[in-house]
């Protein structure tokens, strides 16, 4: 399975929580996805399957990519919907929820937003798309939706999962018990 983030969006560079909102695709961000694209192709995985999030700026990531695939849309690797504070800057949310801001690196904190998706959810969602699609196939999502999908075909807890990269303009090869990152 190769495993992408979406390219950096405009919201990305401000601070901005998206969760379920959406916010478009900076020039990185689609330069970003035409090198994933071409890692792809590198990897002779550019014919496979495309299951990809229907939030735009995956969608749009998985359009510049591979344009000649048509992606395969499932909620289930939507982000994680972050409720009251999706559209919210870092900033504001740590006003209104200093405990948020315990440990900034980590996902994990984004599980508490009011009204917000809990982690238990979202865990079941991937394992339930994961159980789903067969292993040789391209997933075009989201920052956390992928570190949680890596997790669990690693076999991690969720303390190791929270350690996991997600970086844009990559891709994550996940095959025989491991994931590799593979980029230009």
């Amino acid at each position: 399975m190769f495993i992408l983030r979406h390219g950096e969006t405009v919201w990305n560079v401000l601070g901005r929580m998206q969760g379920g909102l959406d916010s478009p695709l900076t020039e990185r961000g689609r330069a970003q996805a035409v090198r994933q694209g071409e890692i792809l192709r590198a990897a002779g995985a550019a014919s496979l399957p495309v299951y990809c999030s229907p939030q735009g700026r995956a969608l749009e990531t998985a359009k510049l990519a591979l344009p000649e695939v048509r992606p395969i849309t499932d909620a289930r690797l939507a982000e994680v919907a972050m409720g009251d504070w999706q559209g919210l800057g870092y900033d504001d949310i740590l006003r209104a929820a200093p405990d948020a801001g315990a440990n900034p690196g980590s996902f994990l904190w984004k599980f508490s937003a009011p009204r917000g998706e809990r982690l238990e959810e979202m865990q079941a969602r991937v394992a339930s798309f994961l159980a789903a699609v067969p292993a040789a196939s391209i997933v075009v999502t989201h920052g956390v939706t992928s570190q949680l999908l890596r997790g669990a075909i690693l076999g991690l807890s969720i303390e190791e999962t929270d350690l996991l990269d997600d970086r844009q303009g990559v891709v994550y090869r996940a095959r025989e018990g491991r994931v590799d990152m593979l980029e230009r």
